[in-house]
Formats: structure tokens, sequence, C-alpha cells
């Protein structure tokens, strides 16, 4: 009888086993399905423009975050690809090199898209072109510009940037530029504009007028108001969290998300570990920055921390920045047979900020951004090859096929949508 008891426990056990088997293989197919049907659009990917070139390219799954090869992984579809430029002197020199710089970039893209791989990535300009491009099997590029600095105080360049593609720019960076205060000014409470200085105004109204999506992770929270208080269309916050989650000023707080909300925008939640979780990313960070350091040690390699960045040469920071997808890559793989690494900012962290801003504001209002190749990436989102798991944490966590939707892309297109009806019936005036 013993003996019975424990076979049929045994057989019980078994199908339980099968059983949650069949679950788990249902719950992967479910997160595929979802993965495939919906448009997935990350709003903030840097680029190099060494990697866009007859021999060096997208085309190939090179040490980037974000590269052709990682998106089809992944299921990404859309990558807005960055026409960055750091800040510098409030002058016509400083403006000249940083729009050689932005120029480099924009040709770049262009590259990509009509030279080098136009059979399988097209630059977008609209939400139709996007769903066109996706529809067509092809992955999709879109251009962000983080920073306004470039453009000078020539009010005509945004329509220049508009031509090549731009349809978002950020009015600064890490810095107070000629347009607007940055978030960084919280450091030492020091202010040049007090929010927008009088040709960030005019650039709000140009900026309405041609379409463009105002971008406001970089700005100021009074640069940010005084924005919203302008603009006749939507803005966005290209990548930014939660600041009540994480508390750094590159985020934004509840009265910022609130406005944001009652201005018919989207905040795009990003993937980059010290502004989802400062006191996980900071002992990770600290416990990277050895290992990082003995990889380019052995590889003979020149390594530098961020505070150092500043203060090198142009060739210098071309070799690091050459250098530092390889010394990361190499640390991280190594970093996964160590038991006494500290544990990293994850994707369940990256998404505890989705609920909380969806709570907040609404799932309207919310989006996915990486900041991938510019700092960005998460344990189990390190790079685009990664994508579907931010997905499967969103199924776990409850979200519909349609939430999940509009947290992917479709809140970001309606956006765009809104911000170019506005600048259609501007003209008409």
């Amino acid at each position: 009888m013993k003996y019975l008891l424990h076979l049929i426990a045994f057989f019980v056990l078994l199908s339980c086993a099968e059983q949650a088997k069949k679950t788990d293989l249902s719950d992967e197919a479910m997160v595929q399905n979802i993965h495939e049907k919906v448009i997935t659009i990350d709003t903030h990917d840097d680029i190099n423009v060494k990697n866009f070139t007859d021999s060096i390219n997208y085309t190939q799954r090179l040490a980037t975050q974000v590269n052709l090869p990682k998106m089809e992984e992944g299921g990404l579809d859309v990558a807005w690809l960055i026409v960055y430029t750091g800040q510098d002197s409030l002058n016509s020199d400083g403006y000249k090199k940083a729009e050689a710089n932005a120029m480099a970039k924009f040709d770049a893209i262009h590259r990509l898209c009509e030279e080098i791989a136009p059979e399988k990535i097209e630059l977008a300009l609209t939400s139709e072109d996007v769903r066109r491009i996706v529809k067509a099997g092809k992955k999709v590029a879109m251009i962000g510009v983080e920073n306004a600095y470039p453009i000078g105080e020539d009010l005509s360049n945004f329509e220049k940037y508009h031509e090549l593609g731009a349809r978002y720019i950020s009015l600064s960076h890490n810095g107070h530029s000629q347009f607007c205060d940055s978030n960084t000014g919280e450091a030492d409470n020091n202010w040049l504009h007090n929010g927008l200085s009088e040709l960030g105004k005019e650039a709000v109204k140009e900026m309405n007028r041609l379409g463009i999506m105002i971008d406001v992770s970089h700005p100021s929270k009074e640069s940010m108001i005084q924005m919203i208080e302008l603009s006749k269309a939507p803005i966005i916050a290209s990548h930014s969290s939660a600041r009540a989650l994480c508390d750094h000023s590159r985020n934004l707080d509840d009265e910022q998300l609130k406005l944001l909300k009652e201005n018919g925008g989207v905040v795009q939640t990003v993937a980059f570990t010290s502004y989802v979780n400062t006191q996980k990313s900071e002992k990770r960070s600290a416990y990277m920055k050895g290992v990082y350091a003995q990889v380019a040690d052995s590889l003979g390699i020149d390594w530098y921390d961020r505070s150092e960045f500043s203060s090198l040469s142009d060739s210098q920071k071309e070799v690091f920045i050459a250098n530092y997808p390889k010394v990361m890559g190499i640390g991280k793989e190594l970093v996964k047979t160590r038991g006494d690494a500290p544990e990293g900012v994850n994707v369940a962290d990256f998404v505890d900020h989705i609920d909380y801003m969806v709570k907040l504001i609404g799932i309207d209002h919310v989006g996915i951004s990486s900041d991938f190749d510019g700092g960005g990436g998460i344990e189990g989102w390190s790079d685009a090859s990664e994508t579907m798991n931010v997905t499967a944490e969103l199924v776990q966590r409850g979200y519909s096929e349609e939430e999940i939707g509009k947290l992917w892309g479709g809140n970001l297109l309606r956006v765009l949508d809104e911000v170019q009806a506005v600048a259609a019936e501007l003209s008409k005036n």
C-alpha cells in the first residue's frame, strides 16, 4: 500500500511538472506573439560615425549595442539614431565645430539607409512611414537631435535639421546652452537663463511650426515648464525615468510627469542604470570599474574614468570610444563567472518605473528607450538582441497586448502625429 501511494505521488508530481512545462512554453509563445505583433520603438540610440563606412557598418554584428543583426535577433523594429553633440563655449567658434560634428552624424545615418543597407533599413519621417517600412519587413531608422547647441543662433537651422530628417530635438544637454538651462544646473544651483532664453522661446515656436517634437530629457525643470507653457503641441522626454523611484536630475518628478500628461506628451522610460536604481548602480559600477581597468590593461588599451573624459584630447576620445564596447563586452562576460559581483540593475527594476508612471499619469503617456551606445543598458536588456525580455516582463506584470503596443511605440507615434498636425494647422495661418 505504501509503495502504491509513493507511485501515485510520483505520477502526480510528474503530471504537475509536465503541466508547468506546458504553461512555460505557452507563456513564451504568448510573449513572442505579442512582441512580433507590436511595433517596438527605442527612442534613443547613440552612434559613432566610424561604424557607418563601407568596411565597418551596422549590417555587421558589431560590439555596438545596436546594429541590424542585434535588432533582428531581439525584434526591435525602430531605432532613433541620435545626432549628439557635447556642450562647448557659447560662441561662433564653438557652434561651428559642433555643426561639423552634427552634419557628420546626419550624413552617417543617411549613408546607412541610402547606400549601405537600403534593402534592410529605411529612414522614417512620419508614423505612416514607420508602419509601411515595418510591414515591408525592413528595420526603421529615425533621427533625434540631442542638444541644439550645433544650431548656433541661426533659427533657420531648425528647418535644415528637419529637412535632414530630425523629428525631435533637445534644446540642451549636460550644460546650459544658448537656448535653455540644463538639468546639470541643479548640482550648484547655477543657472544661465532661469529656464528658456529669448532665443529658446523662439526655438519652441519654430519647432512647433516645423513639426519637430520638443525633447525635455536634458533641460532643467524650469525650462520644461516654460516649454509646456509656450508649446502648442505635445512634448516628449526621449529618455528619462521616474524621479520618485530614483532621485536623479535627469528623471522627471511627479509634478513634471503630471504636466506632461496635461500637455498630451509621453515620457520614454530609460534603461540607464543610474537613472533606474542609483544604489544598485553605484555598487555594481564601483565593482565593474576595476574589472574594466583590468581588461583594458590586459589588452594594452588606455582606459579613463567618465570624470576624465572632458579633459582628453580629440584623438584620445576617439580611441577610447572605439575601444569602449570591446572592453565593456569582455568585462561583462568575465563577471558572469564571478560570485562576488554585486547585483546589477535589471529589467524588473526598469519596469518598476514603467509601472509607477503608468499608475501616476496613465498608459497613454509612457514609452520605452534604452540610451544604448550612450551609457544605457541593464541586465536582461543589455543590447538590442535582448529586446523581447522587456516585453516578457510586461506580460508577466499583466499588461495586455494593446497596452504593450502603446508602451513600445504607439504612444510615441501618436505624439508625433499630433505634433505634425499642429504644424500643418500653423502653416495655414
